[in-house]
């Protein structure tokens, strides 16, 4: 066949399609290298990712006294003078007392790592709240302490008045929680 091509004189072409064929299993072996050395790199990458530590929300460390306190609100007795700074917080926070759980449940989500949160707020106070914080203790069967899981609802909540927040997604869980029982740590009025 070249010896046809180069009477012609096109045998030079004839060269040319075997250097472009050579060209293209070059690139398609390289291609694939390159997609397992990308492969590579992602699964090093997820396994670093794994090894970071948790957000602050999602840690098992207990609750920090600090977010546990709630400010205790001013007595009826009018007489007693407040500092600025304290008249400036008193508006800021609500009262825990008149706030409460009605019901809660909770059930796994995600592959069965999250935990999903229902619960029912019952606001008994003259205003509106918002920024309820809560925290969730997780226990095994046995009631066993796993782990706390704290979140932060937004919406807010009308005075003399219930507001029910359906699968809060808290955080994830332990496989071995079996119960959960959450509790107001904070809020704020709205």
């Amino acid at each position: 066949m070249n010896a046809t091509l180069d009477r012609i004189g096109l045998r030079r072409f004839a060269g040319t399609g075997e250097r472009l064929a050579r060209a293209v299993t070059i690139a398609s072996v390289s291609f694939g290298r390159s997609v397992l050395w990308l492969m590579a790199a992602i699964i090093v990458g997820c396994g670093i990712w794994m090894l970071l530590p948790l957000a602050p929300g999602n840690s098992a460390e207990p609750v920090r006294p600090e977010l546990a306190a709630v400010e205790a609100a001013p007595s009826g007795d009018s007489s007693a003078v407040a500092s600025p700074a304290s008249e400036a917080r008193a508006p800021a926070t609500a009262e825990l007392d008149r706030l409460r759980i009605s019901s809660q449940t909770w059930r796994r989500g995600g592959l069965g790592s999250k935990a999903l949160v229902t619960l029912t707020l019952r606001n008994d106070n003259d205003y509106a709240v918002k920024d309820v914080e809560i925290v969730c203790a997780f226990t095994r069967r046995d009631g066993s302490h796993l782990t706390n899981r704290s979140r932060v609802l937004a919406d807010p909540v009308s005075m003399k008045s219930r507001k029910t927040f359906v699968r809060v997604p808290v955080g994830f869980v332990n496989v071995n929680a079996d119960q959960a029982r959450c509790s107001l740590v904070a809020a704020r009025r709205a």
